[in-house]
């Protein structure tokens, strides 16, 4: 996990502040980018090869009125609403919150009362990273993962907060926890062949009937 918040704030440090004035289309650009690199990075050193993690409790399949569960998922599900309520009581209770919230709404406005927005950014990319390393440690005794395991899970990530609603910590769970049935019964009901498939249509139809999601708050300004 140190190492993963270290190479984020990396990346927020030698990539993304030098291009802060520029348009979101060009950061975006940097950041696949960065990606690209750091999934050459893993494949030289790690290999192409599938790796695993051990489940935290054995991986015996638990039967439950017909369905089974694998341990992990448990572990999964109960993880997830301890970040979800530690990060509300970081954003709510504490000034790093607050601060982040603050540069999120409106950068500038948030430089006027103090707020030193550099080191904001360096906490949020540190944050972000340290997330994803506890969610890669949660999902990998479940999936594998690989060197570039983190595209699909990426962009079902992406997927399940638009569908939620981007700037919603409670649309982004509920958003999660539906695709994830929605995954589910397609694979279960129809074919695994488009369980994969579901997230991207399911996104395209969001944006064109609801953009803001399910609980979108609205559009921020660009960061």
């Amino acid at each position: 996990m140190a190492l993963v918040v270290l190479v984020g704030m990396l990346v927020e440090k030698l990539a993304v502040e030098p291009a802060r004035d520029a348009d979101v289309t060009a950061i975006i650009i940097i950041t696949i980018g960065v990606s690209m690199i750091l999934r050459g990075l893993v494949e030289v050193t790690l290999g192409k090869g599938t790796h695993a993690l051990p489940p935290f409790s054995g991986g015996q399949p638990i039967a439950v009125f017909g369905a089974t569960i694998l341990p992990q998922s448990l572990w999964v599900g109960a993880v997830a609403p301890v970040m979800v309520a530690a990060l509300t009581l970081f954003f709510g209770r504490t000034r790093t919150g607050k601060g982040i919230l603050a540069t999120a709404h409106n950068r500038i406005a948030a430089q006027l009362v103090g707020i030193n927005t550099n080191r904001v950014l360096l906490i949020s990319f540190g944050l972000a990273a340290a997330l994803g390393a506890i969610g890669g440690i949660l999902i990998a005794p479940i999936t594998t993962t690989t060197y570039d395991t983190g595209i699909m899970l990426g962009l079902k990530g992406f997927v399940a907060a638009t569908l939620g609603g981007l700037g919603s910590v409670v649309g982004a769970v509920a958003g999660g926890v539906l695709l994830g049935l929605i995954e589910t019964m397609t694979a279960g009901y129809v074919s695994s062949a488009y369980k994969d498939a579901v997230p991207f249509v399911l996104v395209l139809v969001i944006l064109v009937v609801r953009p803001r999601g399910l609980f979108g708050l609205g559009p921020s300004s660009r960061v």
